[in-house]
């Protein structure tokens, strides 16, 4: 039986959809200003109060995430360390240390697009599900938020495959981003030999991506 969304529900899935929409064609300006296509923003009802993509490459910084970018500034232009009324919203499900910051400001709902089984703050390291560090010390953690996984996520993985198709691959193989390709018994055995091989490929593409960087600054004259 279907389930009837009230105009509430109704309003509040459209405003996710539009602000998330928003946060993939900002991963998108990330990539095209050399960064990997990561970025984030944080909203309180209607209002965007911060948007942002990835640092890392700009600042030299690898602490500098889209998430953690997003959640220092809201902090500065909403004048206060709470912000349980706002969402996160982020292309990429926050990682662990994006997501304790996420605990400390009490953001009330987080909203991303591709999971990461590998270093998701929700889906590997379970920060942002975990009672017991709000139980334990209420004044530094907040409650458990709303989360919403998958919103866009087609919308989202076509950025990234259209920054670099090869790359995406091999991501994607690997299980970084999104779902790793499932390898059945019988299929083991033909993927074995090549595993070697693309371990030694996304080391030697992800050296190259900062070299692909800074290429790039050069030919734009920053």
């Amino acid at each position: 039986m279907l389930t009837k969304l009230n105009p509430v529900e109704t309003d509040s899935l459209i405003r996710d959809t539009e602000m998330m929409r928003r946060c993939i064609r900002l991963s998108a300006i990330a990539a095209e200003q050399g960064e990997f296509p990561f970025a984030a923003l944080i909203c309180e009802g209607d209002c965007v109060v911060v948007e942002t993509t990835n640092l890392v490459v700009q600042r030299g910084d690898v602490t500098r995430h889209a998430e953690l970018v997003a959640v220092s500034e809201a902090q500065k232009i909403l004048g206060r360390k709470d912000l349980s009324t706002c969402t996160l919203y982020s292309n990429v499900e926050p990682c662990a240390m994006c997501s304790f910051p996420v605990r400390e400001t009490r953001i009330g709902r987080v909203i991303y697009a591709i999971s990461s089984p590998i270093m998701g703050g929700y889906s590997r390291w379970n920060v942002l599900r975990d009672t017991e560090i709000a139980d334990v010390m209420p004044e530094a953690f907040g409650p458990v938020p709303e989360v919403i996984a998958g919103l866009c996520r087609d919308e989202a993985e076509q950025v990234w495959r259209a920054w670099n198709p090869v790359v995406w691959a091999v991501i994607k193989h690997r299980g970084y981003l999104g779902h790793a390709t499932v390898a059945t018994p019988e299929h083991l055995q033909a993927i074995a030999p090549r595993t070697s091989h693309l371990r030694k490929l996304l080391t030697t593409l992800y050296k190259r991506g900062w070299e692909w960087v800074a290429a790039a600054k050069r030919h734009s004259g920053h």
